[in-house]
């Protein structure tokens, strides 16, 4: 099975909005104002693919990570 790439939400210091983007994507799916905004449309994106999304701060860390699908971190048992 082909591996689904994740959502990462993440702030555009060039256009100063907020985007979701698919992992391996060139371009945006789509930009938002607030990371509110883009941090709902990017949890729906992920649950729909069965990804796991990440969400950065404007810094670029990640501030949040959640799975809907696949979770690698799964314990076993």
């Amino acid at each position: 099975m082909a591996h689904k790439p994740n959502i990462h939400t993440s702030f555009n210091k060039e256009a100063h909005n907020w985007r979701n983007v698919s992992e391996g994507a060139s371009r945006p799916a789509k930009t938002y104002p607030t990371k509110q905004a883009a941090q709902e449309a990017g949890r729906e994106m992920a649950v729909k693919r069965q990804v796991e999304h990440l969400v950065h701060n404007k810094d670029g860390k990640i501030s949040e990570r959640n799975s809907y699908g696949n979770d690698p971190r799964k314990s076993r048992g």
